[in-house]
């Protein structure tokens, strides 16, 4: 039996259902991250979870206990918050202890719980100091062990890292991973942040309009999308618009590629989607299929550099990683982009589903190239 079990839950305010068919198993220990944009129901979600929200349908058990209906306090979750809410009139001492002495631990064990949790987010010397005289990331950090200090059977992260900035995010990011895997705790934690959920978590899921759009690893839900919308929202994406003929070759402004298309008859429209890593401007015998157009722009990442080629009207995004003897190309420079039939996803237009090739080879007639 799972530890965290989610089962039918729907949640509506009165004729809007922001949540439906969420059916969820996680396992001890795991980290679960919700991801998606704002609105798609991840942080009612989480509400649910907590005890705030209570479901219009559906049940929540934990360790094999239906808390459904139980309050937040006795269902035994930690929680951050995206804004910290410390107690401004408490130290960081006090603030650590809060949910400790509601417990009614006694004095001298709560003072060395309090000790042990800020050794264990490292940060002993600022016991005494109130929340005004802490950094962001020192305030989030205390939050965590308020959160933890009682021992809770599921830690709820509600965004926790986007008030940061960009540095202290990964730092954090990293040390809430390390200390999730050191205590073992059962986590879910709530993002519309792609890279955050793809470096922390065990699984993912995918959310979109209340519905859950795929649920999987990160190295699944980044190559393996099952989606239009996963394939776009998770990652930088191509989209390619084409028509199957056949033959399996199919002209663009007199060029040719091969992709496999499953389903699709002669004619047919389907949209095909390719990472930037995917690309290339090094032939090669995989990447047998090839565009040549000119560059469009040349943006500067650091240690990658993205390139932007059009093709007529059409348009790719290339990652290349950045090589100091060799200079970019320049725009308005003809150039060519190699890619393997194998790097394209196809995204079915009826169905939404999204499929990797296997053998069969199909030709598409390439008509738009949209970067996301």
């Amino acid at each position: 039996m799972s530890f965290l079990e989610i089962a039918g839950v729907r949640k509506s305010f009165g004729p809007t259902t922001v949540v439906q068919n969420f059916d969820l198993s996680v396992e001890r220990g795991e980290f679960i991250s919700f991801l998606g944009p704002s609105g798609c129901g991840k942080t009612t979600m989480l509400r649910i979870v907590a005890g705030f929200e209570r479901p219009s349908a559906g049940t929540v058990r934990i360790d094999g206990e239906d808390v459904t209906d139980l309050a937040p306090n006795a269902r035994r979750i930690g929680m951050v918050f995206q804004a910290y809410a410390l107690f401004p009139n408490m130290n960081v001492g006090d603030n650590v202890a809060f949910g400790l002495k509601i417990a009614g631990m006694g004095r001298a064990e709560r003072e060395a719980r309090v000790d042990e949790m800020l050794k264990l987010i490292g940060l002993p010397h600022v016991r005494d100091r109130y929340p005004y005289q802490l950094s962001g990331g020192q305030q989030q950090r205390v939050a965590l062990a308020r959160a933890i200090a009682p021992k809770p059977r599921v830690l709820l992260l509600d965004e926790p890292l986007s008030a940061l900035d960009a540095k202290i995010r990964v730092s954090l990011r990293e040390e809430i991973r390390e200390l999730q895997r050191a205590l073992g705790i059962t986590t879910i934690f709530v993002t519309h942040d792609q890279e955050e959920a793809l470096s922390m978590s065990d699984r993912i899921v995918v959310m979109s309009d209340g519905r859950m759009e795929q649920v999987g690893t990160p190295f699944e839900i980044y190559n393996r999308p099952r989606s239009r919308f996963v394939a776009s929202f998770v990652g930088t994406l191509s989209l390619l618009e084409g028509r199957a003929e056949i033959g399996g070759r199919v002209a663009v402004a007199g060029q040719e590629i091969e992709a496999e298309t499953p389903g699709a008859r002669p004619g047919d429209t389907v949209t095909l989607a390719l990472r930037p890593e995917a690309l290339s401007l090094v032939p090669s015998a995989e990447r047998r299929n090839q565009l040549t157009g000119e560059i469009a722009d040349v943006a500067f990442l650091g240690s990658v550099v993205r390139i932007r080629a059009r093709f007529a009207a059409n348009e790719l995004l290339i990652d290349t990683f950045n090589d100091p003897a060799s200079p970019p190309p320049s725009r308005g420079q003809p150039v060519t982009v190699h890619f393997s039939p194998d790097d394209i996803q196809c995204l079915d237009a009826a169905t939404g589903a999204s499929h990797r090739p296997t053998s069969q080879r199909q030709a598409l007639d390439l008509r738009a190239v949209e970067p996301v």
